[in-house]
């Protein structure tokens, strides 16, 4: 999972915001710092505004490119469609990642350009809910492109400029898998430190010492 600094989310934090007070970093319910809801719909809307850049293109526009792949000593030289491949991974993620209400949502709205009304007509839903809704998933998948392992959407620099990966793929997913634990017991209402025996190595030591065990009682001596 990723873990975020002030560095990757002053810059995308808005000003007049009351949640971060324009620093992109707020405590959450748990006490914990995680990046705020306006740094989230921001990468978002970057990648939403360059999926559309993407589609909106002439055919004859969009090329194909040299990269150097990843794998470390055994990379190889790899042609790449950068644009093609950035619209369909937009559409994947999306698509893993929201639940079927989200999904529908997000295809009449952000994929098909529907307004609001149109929305709330066909999935007869009112105005409030709808852009509650849509902020919703405007955070959640502005936390997935970001924090999408071992190749992130965004920065969009680092997407269409061809960095080479040299992540080991068992560590980064032995990350993720640290990720949903964490979020399983966030949702249950415990917590990951405490619950998880891996972690847990502190040794339990009793207010009391042990009653030593007596070979036999009195009362059988003087019946003896």
């Amino acid at each position: 999972m990723k873990r975020w600094t002030r560095s990757d989310t002053l810059a995308l934090a808005l000003v007049d915001c009351t949640s971060c007070r324009g620093s992109g970093m707020r405590v959450g319910r748990r006490g914990g710092i995680q990046p705020c809801n306006c740094v989230l719909r921001a990468i978002f809307r970057i990648c939403y505004n360059r999926f559309r850049n993407c589609t909106q293109k002439e055919k004859h526009i969009p090329r194909a490119t040299l990269d150097l792949g990843a794998g470390g000593k055994n990379s190889r030289y790899i042609w790449s469609r950068k644009d093609e491949e950035f619209i369909a991974d937009f559409y994947l993620v999306s698509k893993r990642t929201l639940n079927e209400a989200d999904w529908q949502l997000f295809r009449f709205h952000f994929l098909l350009g529907a307004d609001w009304k149109l929305c709330c007509a066909r999935l007869n839903m009112d105005r409030g809910n709808f852009f509650h809704a849509v902020y919703r998933i405007e955070q959640t998948l502005g936390r997935t492109f970001r924090e999408l392992r071992p190749y992130a959407l965004f920065p969009l620099d680092e997407y269409f400029g061809a960095t080479p990966r040299n992540e080991d793929p068992d560590e980064w997913r032995a990350v993720a898998k640290a990720g949903e634990e964490e979020r399983r017991f966030a949702a249950l209402g415990l917590d990951a430190e405490a619950e998880s025996p891996r972690r847990n190595t502190r040794k339990v030591i009793p207010i009391r010492p042990p009653l030593l065990r007596m070979e036999k009682a009195p009362l059988e001596e003087e019946a003896a």
